[in-house]
């Protein structure tokens, strides 16, 4: 059975063409998709002559599977998600830096000032950490999303943070630039609806036994609600080598840039959970065509309470940035941050 999707400028009225699909037996529906109305329809009628006197959409694009919004063919130039005045998708290489979780107001600040120092365009930081163990640091909560707050004052870079709990999603929405979904919920597809919902931008990291067609599919949650302002996140998959923590996979990179408008962002730190492989991963992912990186960094990883031991400290963060900049421009693009000079932390 044929299916179609319309887009139509923002305003249009798709009343007529909703009408009819229906006339024709075919069923049809229509989503705001940032500033486009794209009609959905399946069936006949998407082979049958519309009507004289209906608006003309922008174009025309045919369906078929679980992915439709997101696909590349829909907006071929592709997305720009804007998090807090952070843009990613616009050319540029934006990092966003940050300790794993949030454990005091010392740390936060203190790693907050390096990530801006150095470059970032936004800080990241968990304050509700989904844990393999219960016994494990759960993250702050309530109280880390406050320290995030003030670390965005104190540095002037938005915030990214995980939401765990359709509950939340409210109430950190009131605080936040922006959502970040974890492997573990990549298809908590309830968490994924009310997210999107919400309207913010939303980074939806691919799950580590999920596949590429899995990851586009579970975007669609987020779409679907009208949101075009989501990120996808490749972070490492779980393969028989055991040498790193996951296999990170950059053809996915490629592979979802291709297939979809949407902006993809890589976290190094997650995926090898070893420094020193951090850098040459995070320069592989940029030259794989990767919009953004999501980065650890912490002030003092060995006593760090969540997965100090794939943070980066302040001066291979430093290192880091001074050699993505340069690669950065020998391949035609520009770093989103500045790399400034070097705080004194002495």
């Amino acid at each position: 059975m044929s299916e179609s999707l319309l887009v139509f400028a923002a305003g249009t009225n798709v009343d007529g063409w909703l009408q009819h699909f229906d006339s024709t037996g075919t069923t049809a529906n229509s989503v705001k998709l940032g500033d486009s109305i794209v009609v959905i329809a399946k069936g006949p009628g998407t082979e049958i002559p519309a009507p004289a006197g209906l608006p003309a959409p922008k174009h025309e694009v045919a369906s078929k599977g679980d992915f439709r919004l997101g696909r590349r063919e829909l907006r071929p130039e592709g997305t720009i998600v804007n998090i807090g005045g952070a843009k990613v998708g616009d050319g540029s290489v934006a990092v966003f830096g940050g300790p794993c979780a949030v454990e005091n107001r010392e740390q936060m600040l203190a790693t907050a000032s390096v990530a801006a120092q150095y470059g970032s365009v936004g800080l990241r930081g968990g304050a509700f950490k989904p844990r393999t163990s219960p016994y494990s640091f759960q993250g702050l909560r309530w109280a880390g999303l406050e320290l995030l707050e003030e670390a965005r004052a104190h540095t002037g870079l938005p915030i990214l943070t995980e939401c765990v709990d359709p509950r939340h999603v409210e109430r950190l929405a009131e605080t936040i630039d922006g959502f970040q979904i974890g492997a573990r919920n990549m298809q908590n597809f309830e968490l994924l609806s009310e997210v999107g919902k919400a309207g913010l931008p939303v980074v939806l990291k691919r799950g580590f036994g999920c596949t590429v067609d899995e990851t586009l599919a579970a975007s669609e949650y987020i779409t679907a609600q009208g949101n075009d302002q989501v990120v996808l996140c490749e972070r490492g998959i779980r393969t028989f080598e055991h040498s790193t923590r996951f296999t990170l996979d950059l053809s996915a990179v490629a592979l979802m840039k291709q297939r979809s408008h949407l902006p993809v962002m890589v976290d190094p730190s997650h995926s090898v959970g070893i420094p020193a492989l951090v850098e040459p991963m995070t320069l592989a992912a940029a030259a794989a065509g990767a919009d953004a990186l999501l980065i650890d960094i912490h002030v003092q990883p060995e006593q760090a309470l969540c997965d100090g031991k794939q943070a980066l400290v302040p001066e291979a963060f430093r290192g880091l940035m001074t050699k993505l900049e340069l690669l950065a421009m020998g391949i035609g693009r520009k770093m989103g941050g500045v790399v400034r000079p070097a705080p004194d932390f002495a």
